[in-house]
């Protein structure tokens, strides 16, 4: 099976601004976001098509694949960061919590929200899901937490280092499972 991953495009939120599963819309720049994501999609006949529910997943799905059905998963959200969210990191960066958790946030949750490995456990249970599944072409849009839990998970790649892999807002990454 092959599976396309699309990370949505750039968010319309300030610099420095904690969102992870916040609701946010998209920047004003994106239509020609969209035609670039688009120009990097495969002429391939997907079998399924899924996205994370938030806004920022869903309009850039419904764009580009209009002719498909999209099946919307919750496990396919950003890093939830509870009590975080919307907050600005500079603020957040001086609490004892927040210093916890940098050191060790594969583990650590966030206050009222989750670790990197509550994370790759939600990845996992969708990827369980989808290889019971008789597909050969799965697209999926969604965040770039979910495209490092994924490399985690489908590459082998040790949570600690997911980040170190650049990703940006629109890329396009292909795994084989």
């Amino acid at each position: 099976m092959k599976l396309y991953c699309i990370r949505h495009t750039k968010v319309d939120v300030p610099a420095g601004i904690c969102y992870g599963q916040s609701d946010v819309g998209l920047a004003e720049s994106y239509p020609t976001e969209r035609i670039a994501v688009l120009q990097q999609i495969p002429s391939v006949i997907f079998d399924r098509v899924y996205s994370s529910p938030l806004s920022r997943c869903r309009t850039l799905a419904h764009d580009l694949f209009p002719e498909y059905e999209i099946t919307y998963d919750d496990r396919l959200r950003e890093l939830h960061f509870g009590n975080w969210e919307l907050q600005h990191w500079d603020d957040i960066s001086q609490t004892d919590e927040a210093k916890a958790w940098f050191d060790d946030f594969v583990q650590v949750r966030c206050p009222g929200g989750e670790s990197f490995m509550d994370q790759i456990e939600r990845t996992q249970s969708f990827l369980n899901d989808l290889k019971a599944k008789s597909v050969d072409q799965v697209l999926v849009v969604s965040h770039g937490g979910i495209l490092r839990s994924l490399d985690c998970l489908l590459c082998g790649t040790e949570p600690l280092d997911a980040f170190r892999k650049k990703l940006a807002y629109g890329d396009l990454v292909q795994f084989n499972l």
